[in-house]
């Protein structure tokens, strides 16, 4: 068993694992081998709410975990981003004493490849869904407007508005339930600026490691994810730059796990058991 220096406490469902500027919230089901399920910012744990019971029903350790500042966990730290989000899966993978395979959405695919690169014990394998593991080529103009939207003052206001572009295609039939409990979360003590300081992060240290990465790699990328100009091409190169594959989800923006995860969950499945068949 991977030894850890960290404390989990746990209150009903909910697990926490204790850093050293606060807790990063979690939960923790079924058995086999693991599987860490890590959202993107400004999304819940239960972005996977479709997606871990069938993990789980397919002889699967699930743990889902909130990034710092959202859903459960604290918003106490210092630093928030794609390293910080890399040290406490680390962290996680090593008190759950068991390498684990890392799905990673968005900014938190950064995060994975830096673990793998990090790390390569840990984990059996990455799976990216909608991921930035590099910084987007945008322009300084709309660099700025993205900052001014994402300032604390307005930052929940802006990000309802944002999140029906960004589940663009098939929403999830309780996307409204959702979004609500996005929102409420963004409402709590320090939670606006926590989310503020986290879309301030960089992709260029994920970016960096991408050619130490081993690992088996699955790319999963929407169709109409509507954060990159290419989705296709940038799904590609990723899976390319990894020697890994990818797969295009039809009708799905930028959260596949939950716009179409019958889809999506049947790709993952098949990947986690290629890799521990080989683990």
């Amino acid at each position: 068993m991977y030894h850890s220096l960290m404390v989990i406490a746990q209150s009903s469902s909910v697990a926490f694992l204790i850093r050293p500027d606060g807790r990063v919230a979690y939960d923790l089901a079924g058995s086999g081998p693991l599987v860490v399920l890590v959202p993107g910012m400004g999304e819940l744990r239960s972005s996977y709410r479709f997606v871990a019971p069938a993990l789980r029903a397919a002889g699967y350790r699930v743990a889902c975990t909130d990034l710092r500042g959202h859903g459960d966990s604290d918003a106490t730290f210092a630093s928030y981003g794609d390293t910080d989000t890399a040290s406490d899966i680390t962290a996680l993978i090593e008190t759950l004493g068991a390498p684990a395979i890392i799905a990673g959405n968005s900014m938190a695919a950064g995060s994975a490849v830096l673990v793998a690169a990090q790390r390569p014990e840990l984990v059996l394998g990455l799976v990216l869904v909608g991921p930035y593991v590099r910084d987007a080529r945008t322009s300084s103009i709309k660099r700025l407007m993205f900052r001014v939207a994402m300032a604390r003052p307005w930052i929940a206001v802006s990000w309802k508005a944002l999140m029906p572009r960004l589940y663009a295609g098939r929403q999830p039939e309780d996307f409204d339930d959702y979004r609500h409990q996005v929102i409420a979360s963004l409402h709590q003590a320090g939670r606006a600026k926590a989310f503020s300081l986290t879309t301030r992060t960089s992709h260029a240290a994920a970016e960096a490691s991408l050619p130490n990465v081993s690992k088996s790699t699955l790319v999963i990328m929407g169709e109409q994810d509507p954060d990159f100009s290419d989705p296709k091409g940038e799904a590609a190169w990723i899976a390319a730059t990894l020697h890994g594959e990818a797969v295009m989800i039809s009708g799905a923006g930028h959260y596949p796990q939950s716009q179409q995860p019958e889809v999506t969950t049947s790709a993952l499945i098949a990947f986690a058991n290629r890799v521990t068949a080989h683990a």
